[in-house]
């Protein structure tokens, strides 16, 4: 196995460990659930950095990595949800989104047709992994940046998810 699947593992790993420290409560919680999940991030972008600059791209990578993503981003937002800090509509949206995706990817890999990520959908997970650091840790609270970051990112996966339907309208019909 090599070091990107290893950290896709590892950023998988670390989920149980980050939910139970966000819901947990003490002291220095938020500010454990809150490096934790820069950590989980960080692996994201360094896997797919290795992976790509040395040629270590692998089906499982392919496989693995975008679902590590969605369990991390989602893991966090239902937390969120249960802290009453965001709404469930807006997590629903995202979930809906990443079924659709996710469904649409799989139809089109049975007809060996490759949907790859574009830049609003990579946008949107960038969005998404800053609102939830701000919207743990609380920072600039007094400005609702989380907040509107956060529905910037909702608002993305809305965009990102439609064109993801557009792009595959041929598998659809």
């Amino acid at each position: 196995m090599n070091l990107p699947n290893k950290l896709t593992i590892f950023r998988i790993l670390i989920v149980p460990f980050f939910v139970w420290v966000l819901l947990a409560d003490f002291k220095y919680a938020s500010i454990i659930a809150v490096t934790l999940f820069i950590l989980a991030s960080l692996t994201d972008l360094l896997d797919g950095y290795i992976a790509r600059k040395y040629e270590l791209v692998t089906d499982f990578g392919k496989f693995a990595d975008p679902i590590a993503d969605k369990i991390l981003v989602i893991s966090a937002c239902v937390c969120l949800v249960e802290k009453g800090i965001v709404p469930a509509w807006s997590v629903l949206i995202i979930i809906f989104r990443e079924f659709i995706v996710s469904g649409l990817r799989m139809s089109a890999a049975s007809k060996n047709i490759v949907i790859p990520a574009d830049k609003v959908g990579k946008l949107k997970t960038v969005t998404q992994m800053i609102a939830i650091i701000l919207l743990i840790s609380g920072w600039l609270n007094y400005f609702y940046l989380p907040y509107i970051c956060y529905y910037i990112s909702i608002f993305l996966t809305l965009i990102s998810g439609i064109m993801y339907i557009i792009k595959a309208k041929d598998i659809i019909l």
